[in-house]
């Protein structure tokens, strides 16, 4: 017998693509979670008021209120919950953000859900199954021209696809930055 507390089974999923949020719910489900769903911030917000979860894994970038403004309101409402960002859009700075609003774990798309309960496991210090998934060993550390591609397909993405905006913002010549972009991203 452990003296560590049992991993929390209350989770709130708040994800926009819909296909992605009940794949993680069934996938939460399966492993014995009371797992719940919502679209948005607003949906976020009703859930807790109604039934504060002990967990909530929240998408970064939405559409309306981001991510952060969900871990805030939830934090605000029920300081207890731990928040864990699952996001396709990692950087230093959004993990940062995310921390300072009270996440306790940040995890970069594509994660499975055992890697997302160990990111639970790691904020509770609760080592359990899934922990080895999401140990932050050196091979863990990004590289630099991931971190740089990452960078490059943010700044794309807040521009709207256009290019010559996004060259614009990064410094570089059109050409350039096309040529970024033909290459795939380096591995972690």
């Amino acid at each position: 017998m452990t003296d560590a507390a049992p991993l929390a089974r209350s989770i709130l999923i708040v994800e926009d693509d819909g296909v992605l949020r009940s794949r993680l719910a069934r996938a939460f489900r399966d492993r014995g979670f009371d797992a719940r769903e919502a679209d948005g911030f607003d949906a976020a917000l009703a859930a807790v008021r109604e039934d504060p979860p002990e967990l909530v894994l929240v998408d970064l970038r939405m559409p309306g209120r981001s991510g952060v403004d969900v871990i805030r309101e939830v934090k605000a409402i029920e300081p207890a919950t731990v928040a864990v960002v699952l996001t396709g859009y990692g950087s230093i700075a959004t993990a940062l953000e995310a921390v300072k609003a009270g996440a306790a774990n940040y995890l970069t798309k594509p994660a499975d859900v055992d890697q997302i309960i160990a990111a639970f496991e790691a904020a509770a210090g609760t080592p359990g199954p899934g922990a080895a998934a999401a140990d932050a060993g050196p091979d863990s550390v990004p590289s630099l021209a991931r971190v740089e591609w990452e960078h490059i397909n943010r700044v794309l993405s807040d521009c709207g696809g256009n290019l010559s905006k996004a060259a614009r913002l990064l410094g570089l010549h059109r050409r350039s930055l096309q040529r970024k972009l033909s290459k795939f991203p380096a591995p972690w």
